[in-house]
């Protein structure tokens, strides 16, 4: 994201917290507002888990401000985050798998995820993070088992 999604600015710094500093900019995965989301509309059912859990774009604002504090390896993460928060969560745990050294076969086993990240679900950035983790680990002979 380039800019809040309200046209007031670009995030920054001075918006930190977000949740308290700008809530009207701050909305779940359904897009309800912070101020929609209480104890009543829980009971009533008409705001639900969907409601709390982070989004793509709340992820995207968070490296807006990670940015702006000259945070770039944290901006970076948000937004690799942000790719995969729509990952289902099996895929996300097979690429952690193959993250951990000593634990993918090869290299090919890992551009193989990585390319399947980037094919099914768009993540880009989190593909060529993957990527990059695969030249390193040949490099540094992290393919051997370990078990």
């Amino acid at each position: 994201m380039s800019g809040d999604p309200l046209g007031k600015g670009t995030l920054g710094t001075g918006d930190y917290p977000l949740a308290e500093k700008r809530p009207e900019v701050v909305a779940g995965r359904r897009g309800k507002g912070l101020d929609e989301v209480t104890v009543e509309t829980i009971v009533d059912g008409s705001a639900t888990i969907e409601d709390l859990r982070i989004s793509p774009r709340a992820l995207r604002q968070q490296a807006e401000v990670a940015r702006a504090a000259g945070r770039t390896a944290l901006a970076e993460n948000f937004e690799r985050a942000a790719e995969l928060a729509d990952v289902p969560q099996d895929v996300i745990m097979q690429t952690y798998e193959l993250l951990r050294p000593g634990r993918a076969a090869s290299r090919a086993a890992m551009v193989e995820a990585a390319q399947g990240l980037r094919d099914t679900y768009g993540a880009v950035r989190m593909a060529a993070f993957v990527e990059e983790a695969a030249e390193v680990y040949e490099r540094r002979g992290l393919f051997r088992s370990r078990y």
